[in-house]
């Protein structure tokens, strides 16, 4: 005869192990990334989700948004550009190099002030298009 006690534990413990297996995260990571109209997070904010190297530019539902960012608020572990056209074109890109770009990592950032290797640089009021991705 076999013994239902030990037959029923070794079951639970089969069961245990393959639920705690740990999952590998994908590798189109996505973000939600936060963009303020002002340099005060409480008015004019909106958190947007942004899908791993897709271009989102702000037209349709983030009109409103168009040439009127403030305050970026990127999660750690991303990186994201900003551009000053649609379509994610920066300079050197089928515009001449006369459009600009600014690349921020995770953490809150006030377009109008970003440290640069020349100084502080003025994107405020700047941004058409934004695209992330992880690091």
């Amino acid at each position: 005869m076999f013994n239902s006690k030990a037959l029923l534990a070794t079951i639970f413990a089969a069961i245990s192990v393959a639920v705690a297996s740990p999952v590998k995260p994908g590798t189109d990571a996505s973000a939600t990334i936060q963009v303020c109209t002002s340099v005060n997070p409480t008015a004019g904010c909106i958190s947007i989700p942004a899908v791993s190297d897709a271009c989102v530019d702000l037209t349709g539902g983030l009109t409103f948004l168009n040439k009127e960012i403030t305050l970026a608020v990127i999660p750690g572990g991303f990186i994201c550009t900003f551009f000053e056209d649609f379509g994610c074109n920066g300079s050197g890109t089928s515009n001449g190099g006369t459009d600009r770009e600014v690349v921020l990592t995770g953490g809150t950032w006030d377009l109008g002030n970003i440290g640069g290797e020349s100084g502080p640089i003025n994107f405020n009021d700047l941004t058409s298009s934004f695209t992330c991705s992880p690091l």
